[in-house]
C-alpha cells in the first residue's frame, strides 16, 4: 500500500523528506572500519603486484641456479600465456636464438605484456634485417618472419674485415672467413661503390668470373685482382667501353690464359699488357769422369 514502510525500518526526516535513518554508534564504527581495511588491503595488493612485475621485467630473478627462474613462465602457462609455440621463418645466416634474445622472449617464458608492433620495430632496427613481421596468436603462439639483407661483399678497412650488403652497410654477426665466395673490396669509399662495380662487370663475364678482389684507387677508379694473378686497371670514366675493348682482345688473344701480369685499360682506345718475367733456371753441365782401368 502507498505510504507504508517495512516494519522495523528506521526513518528520519531531512528537508521535509522521509529517508532511512543512518547507522550510528557501534554500527557506524564497524562499517567505517571495514571500508578502511578493504581500501588498505587493495592498496597493499596493488603495491605487491607492481613490485613483482618490476622484479620479473627487470630479470632480477634470473641469476644462475635461481629457484625463481621459471616461475614467470609457469604462472603464465597456468593461464595459457606462456610462449609454448614459437615459429621463426626466413633465417639464412642468423640463429633463432639471436632473434629471441632481441625480443626478450624465451621458449616457455611469459608472453604477458608482449607487443608485436614493438617487436617488429626492434627486429627492423638490426643491421642485418631488411624487413620483419611479428604476429601473436593468443594465447601462446608467436609467429616471426624475417627477411635478411643479402651479403654482397667483404670490405677491408684498417686491417679489419666486414660483411656488407649492396648499400655498403656492415652486417653484424656474420663471419667474413665463412663468406669466401664474396669479392673482397678495399680502399676508402669502396663499400659505397661496390654495387656499381659489380653491375658494370656483369657485361664482362671473362672478368667477373675471375674476380677475387678489387681496390678503390683515390676514390676515383678500380684495380681488379683476378684469381689467376692478373691485375686489371680500370679507367676513371667510360668503364663500359674499356670492358668491351678488353673482351674483344680476350676473344682474339686469350690474354687470361697466357703469361700476362697486368692489363692497363686506363687510356682510351689503348690496351697496355704487361708480360710476366719467367725466370729460367740455368742447368749446370756435369761432365762424367773417365773411368780408370788397372
Amino acid at each position: 500500500m502507498d505510504g507504508q514502510r517495512r516494519i522495523g525500518e528506521q526513518m528520519t526526516v531531512c528537508n521535509g523528506r522521509t529517508q532511512p535513518k543512518q547507522p550510528t554508534g557501534l554500527a557506524a564504527f564497524c562499517q567505517t572500519r571495514s571500508a578502511g581495511v578493504a581500501a588498505r588491503a587493495s592498496a597493499v595488493l596493488f603495491l605487491g603486484l607492481t613490485i613483482m612485475h618490476a622484479v620479473i621485467i627487470g630479470d632480477y630473478l634470473e641469476y644462475p641456479n635461481s629457484p625463481w627462474l621459471k616461475i614467470p613462465g609457469k604462472l603464465s602457462s597456468l593461464v595459457g600465456m606462456a610462449a609454448d609455440d614459437i615459429t621463426i621463418k626466413g633465417l639464412v645466416h642468423q640463429d633463432p636464438e639471436m632473434v629471441l634474445a632481441v625480443l626478450g622472449v624465451k621458449p616457455g617464458g611469459s608472453l604477458v605484456g608482449f607487443n608485436a608492433g614493438n617487436a617488429k620495430k626492434f627486429l627492423e632496427d638490426l643491421d642485418w634485417v631488411s624487413s620483419a613481421k611479428v604476429q601473436r596468436l593468443f594465447p601462446n603462439q608467436l609467429e616471426i618472419s624475417v627477411v635478411e639483407r643479402e651479403p654482397y661483399a667483404i670490405w677491408q678497412r684498417d686491417g679489419s674485415y666486414y660483411v656488407i650488403d649492396r648499400t655498403g652497410s656492415a652486417m653484424s654477426n656474420l663471419k667474413p672467413a665463412e663468406m669466401t665466395s664474396l669479392p673482397l673490396v678495399t680502399g676508402e669509399g669502396a663499400q659505397l661503390e661496390v654495387e656499381g662495380l659489380v653491375n658494370q662487370l656483369e657485361a664482362s663475364p671473362a672478368l667477373s668470373s675471375h674476380l677475387k678482389a678489387a681496390a678503390r684507387v683515390g676514390q676515383r677508379r678500380w684495380n681488379l685482382y683476378l684469381d689467376n694473378g692478373i691485375t686489371v686497371l680500370l679507367p676513371e670514366n667510360d668503364v663500359q667501353a674499356a670492358l668491351q675493348q678488353f673482351d674483344a682482345l680476350e676473344a682474339r688473344q686469350h690474354l687470361l690464359s697466357k703469361g700476362v701480369k697486368n692489363v692497363d685499360l686506363r687510356f682510351s682506345g689503348r690496351v697496355i699488357v704487361g708480360i710476366s718475367q719467367i725466370e729460367e733456371a740455368s742447368a749446370e753441365t756435369v761432365k762424367p769422369k773417365a773411368s780408370q782401368t788397372n
